[in-house]
């Protein structure tokens, strides 16, 4: 007999369909045979399935089994099919009455026992059963509270095969799951990192405020010991909370990720990601065989922290500049070709020379210029050009060090942040653009707007410094933030210095 129990694959951060045929009661050798391009994770669920349909009072099949994964020429990859495969084995055996078998969608791995364990990109089997017209969606349970914040599917939790069954049986179906109630909560803020614990760098706390509440990236230059990296962990104390369909974009990467299956991933906050400067191009930008998100991605809508720039690999710098621009990035490999989003803002530090001390007062710099040309050549023109703000952070005095007074904290900070945020989402509405930073040039010429004064102070400082067409337009996003910050509608010659300021260390540090 033959049984069809649909499911899916994961592409990237979506998910395509995938039907699980079972064929049994064949002539010929008491045997499986799975197909339909299976990896080495699905051709083991053999095993599984097997243990977990004898631990779960069922009988395996007893003759020649055919099980085909179609479309063939997808690859499958991880243990999605365990739970499908199972249910079709007990549908073909005639083991499971079911009416209207395919018009639900299934997935999920098995343990040995028969219990169901959860599987990767949640978010995006919801979303494709809700394009398909399916009745509802079984899956774990942690990967069912995933699936529910997808609205228009009913989502049921499943904690066993043998609840799997008894469910497509009616007998004891639960209901399907509240996506109010699957909302986690965010931990509390007590013991977290906060701005009130820096001392000094007033200059260097504006600059990072500044590029939070406009999405700009953001580099830090000064010596080793000015608190650069103590700044950036506590960026993400002050990063407004993102809106529904941030939040679920967010979600459905780190789902396909498999980071919210391990708990690493705090479901209501924007993501920071710091990878350490050993990191591979492929790591970074995102690939493998089956490409799936990299750090980039990982850290869309939240913060990509790059500490001893310099450090990193020239390859692995070059690859940040397209997706910095356009804010995805298409990977393209022999098994298919995906476009992953990656609208983040980078954060970076470095030193100003290798020995780190140049122009610090209290240390001696012991670099040549020619080994300071080229630690600084490490960083390219046009990595450089994409980066809206540079600020410099110097050695702090003992005098600050030994001050008890504490410093404005993050919450006072984040207030600030939050409302021109929310200026930027009304300036926008109806468009994809929740800030600045991603302002078309057509949208930069509306929003944007300076007076003749203010453009021959601009064209000026352009000129000095040498500036590119590039930084005549992020110089603009940024001033147009530091007016949301203000709450002014117009852009003012203060704000226009401002955002002029930020860049003049492509002149006297890099050139």
């Amino acid at each position: 007999m033959l049984a069809t129990i649909t499911s899916a694959a994961l592409q990237g951060i979506d998910a395509d369909i995938v039907y699980v045929e079972v064929n049994a009661g064949e002539v010929g050798e008491p045997k499986w045979y799975l197909v339909g391009l299976p990896d080495t994770a699905v051709k083991e669920s053999s095993d599984r399935v097997f243990a977990a349909l004898t631990n779960s009072g069922f009988q395996p099949p007893r003759t020649r089994t055919t099980i085909n994964l179609a479309p063939g020429n997808l690859r499958k990859e991880g243990p999605f099919y365990d739970l499908p495969i199972a249910l079709g084995i007990l549908a073909a055996t005639k083991q499971l009455v079911c009416e209207a078998l395919d018009s639900w969608m299934i997935a999920g791995e098995l343990s040995l026992s028969g219990a169901t364990r959860p599987v990767r990109g949640a978010l995006a089997i919801a979303r494709l059963a809700r394009k398909l017209g399916k009745r509802g969606i079984l899956l774990p349970a942690v990967s069912a509270e995933e699936a529910a914040m997808v609205e228009g599917i009913p989502v049921y939790r499943l904690g066993s095969l043998d609840a799997a069954v008894r469910f497509l049986r009616d007998e004891n179906r639960p209901p399907p799951l509240d996506p109010g109630q699957c909302r986690r909560r965010q931990p509390s803020s007590d013991g977290q990192p906060d701005f009130s614990e820096i001392k000094g760098q007033h200059a260097l706390r504006r600059a990072v405020e500044v590029a939070v509440a406009g999405g700009h990236n953001l580099l830090m230059i000064g010596p080793p010991g000015a608190g650069k990296s103590m700044v950036a962990k506590r960026i993400p104390s002050i990063m407004p909370e993102p809106t529904l369909d941030e939040h679920l974009e967010i979600l459905s990467i780190h789902s396909a990720a498999g980071r919210t299956i391990s708990g690493e991933m705090n479901w209501d906050a924007r993501p920071f990601r710091s990878p350490h400067h050993t990191v591979s191009d492929v790591a970074l930008l995102g690939g493998g065989t089956i490409p799936g998100p990299g750090e980039i991605s990982l850290a869309h809508h939240g913060v990509l922290f790059l500490d001893e720039l310099p450090e990193f690999k020239r390859s692995a710098l070059e690859v940040l500049r397209q997706p910095l621009e356009d804010g995805d990035v298409t990977i393209s490999r022999s098994a298919g070709k995906v476009t992953l989003p990656c609208a983040f803002v980078l954060v970076a530090a470095m030193n100003p020379c290798p020995c780190g001390y140049l122009g610090d007062s209290n240390h001696e710099c012991r670099c040549t210029p020619t080994q300071i040309q080229r630690y600084r050549a490490r960083i390219s023109g046009p990595l450089l050009d994409r980066i809206d703000l540079h600020i410099e952070a110097p050695a702090l005095s003992l005098s600050e060090l030994r001050s008890d007074q504490p410093g404005e904290a993050s919450a006072v900070i984040r207030a600030r942040v939050q409302a021109a945020r929310s200026r930027q989402l009304r300036r926008f509405a109806g468009t994809r653009i929740t800030a600045n930073a991603r302002m078309t040039h057509t949208q930069i010429r509306k929003h944007c707007a300076i007076d003749a004064a203010l453009g021959d102070l601009l064209q000026q400082a352009m000129e000095q410094l040498h500036l590119s067409a590039r930084a005549y337009d992020r110089i603009l996003k940024v001033s147009r933030t530091i007016a949301d910050l203000a709450g002014t509608e117009r852009i003012e010659s203060k704000q226009l210095l401002e955002a002029i300021q930020y860049r003049s260390l492509d002149r006297t540090v890099f050139y």
